[in-house]
């Protein structure tokens, strides 16, 4: 059965909290848009386009309820500032109540359109991958962070299904570890075969001619083809351009921002620094320290190979592609 992060009960969500991951499996049930909120906010749900799917149905409960449909789309969208895909969903949603459209149905559009556009991405994605790779890859892009099958994992679980020959090594990805806590519990799930790693262990690997290309998700991309993505990201590419390795990004349209010509407008979400100073439930530097925890760093165009998209591939990356790409 494939792994599913959220599930639609017509007057309720039920959400997978991916904060008990991988030791629990348990299963949030959220009655208004409020708890939905809360949900995105605290990090329940993760993944940019699963956040947009999660907020669309929020806006349901609480437009349901009675409550102002402005008010409910601006307490959602309150949640996360980096994430686009949030964003994008509640303004369609507005949009559909203004409409006078099903909000629920758009809602399940919303999350089956996610869904198929990771499949096309997936076919894309694979087809620039060698028979046999070995991938590097950084938080968590699978069916966990979507609707279905995943973005950057997607790619890889489409390339397995193609019969290539794929190894992965897992960025743990501090401090949430999304990695070695999400991407390494889908990947055991589905039998492909993976090593977890440090974050710091990327470059040494690369060096070492260990790491054939790097493939990472996103959660805002810009007019000029710059990406915002999980911390850490920017590093990465920086050391596959030195190692001349191919640096892969897979998102949806729904995650590039059109309204955003580079990445240093992107909004840079900064969480607690308790997040940093903390491994699970355990203290792990002097209580007195503090920490900066920056949640997304932003990737620029041009430490980038190709964009992969539903609608097919960016390469080179740059406004002129992007705009072409999404009929801008």
């Amino acid at each position: 059965m494939e792994v599913k992060a959220f599930l639609w009960k017509g007057d309720h969500l039920l959400l997978l909290d991916q904060r008990k991951l991988p030791l629990e499996e348990v299963w949030l049930d959220l009655r208004d848009h409020i708890q939905v909120a809360q949900a995105i906010k605290s990090m329940a749900v993760r993944g940019a386009p699963a956040i947009g799917c999660v907020a669309s149905y929020g806006f349901v409960l609480g437009v349901k309820s009675g409550e102002d449909p402005h008010r409910v789309a601006e307490i959602l969208k309150n949640t996360r500032p980096t994430a686009y895909n949030l964003f994008w969903a509640l303004d369609r949603m507005l949009k559909a109540f203004e409409e006078g459209k099903d909000i629920e149905e758009e809602a399940k559009a919303i999350e089956r359109e996610d869904y198929e556009a990771n499949l096309r991405m997936g076919e894309f994605g694979q087809n620039l991958l060698p028979n046999k790779v070995r991938i590097l890859t950084h938080c968590n892009t699978g069916a966990l962070a979507t609707a279905g099958w995943g973005t950057a994992l997607g790619v890889i679980r489409s390339a397995v299904k193609a019969g290539k020959e794929v190894f992965v090594w897992v960025d743990e990805t501090r401090p949430f570890l999304q990695g070695s806590r999400l991407t390494a519990w889908e990947l055991a799930k589905e039998g492909i075969e993976h090593r977890i790693i440090t974050d710091s262990t990327a470059g040494f690997l690369m060096k070492k001619g260990l790491v054939d290309a790097v493939i990472v998700g996103a959660d805002r991309i810009t007019l000029k083809g710059d990406v915002a993505n999980k911390i850490g990201t920017y590093s990465l590419s920086v050391l596959a351009k030195e190692h001349d390795i191919p640096f892969y990004v897979v998102a949806p349209t729904s995650t590039f921002d059109p309204r955003i010509k580079d990445g240093s407008l992107i909004p840079i979400e900064e969480r607690s620094p308790e997040e940093v100073k903390t491994c699970g439930e355990n203290i792990v530097a002097p209580e007195e320290s503090d920490a900066l925890h920056l949640a997304f760093d932003i990737t620029p165009a041009s430490n980038i190979t190709a964009i992969v998209t539903e609608r097919g591939v960016i390469r080179p990356v740059n406004e002129e592609n992007v705009k072409k790409l999404l009929s801008l």
